[in-house]
């Protein structure tokens, strides 16, 4: 089965540290408590790449059941000010935002 979600690239930033920080103190808790309808989250920091150096330092996956509740909760006052802040924090560039369908395979 198929689902939606937002996928969000921080480029790298200009202190890693002071991202962190931030990303950690301020940003998870705001997203935890202004992303309605969000189902699962995954947050993944690249450690590296077989092709090299690479521009992307983390991702944010942000689940939802349908396109219309992730519709709803990115237009929203509160999914605006998640967007705001997430661009603000990115100190390396603007993050890539990307609205995505997945199909997930599972092999054991």
């Amino acid at each position: 089965m198929a689902s939606v979600k937002v996928v969000v690239i921080y480029p790298r930033p200009a202190d890693e540290n002071v991202f962190e920080k931030e990303y950690r103190d301020v940003h998870m808790p705001m997203v935890e408590a202004k992303l309605k309808g969000m189902t699962r989250f995954v947050a993944t920091k690249v450690l590296n790449s077989p092709q090299g150096k690479v521009a992307a330092y983390r991702l944010a996956e942000v689940h939802f059941s349908s396109l219309d509740d992730l519709t709803k909760c990115i237009e929203s006052e509160s999914g605006k000010q998640v967007v705001e802040h997430a661009t603000k924090m990115s100190t390396g560039g603007p993050p890539l935002m990307l609205v995505c369908e997945e199909e997930s395979f599972v092999y054991w």
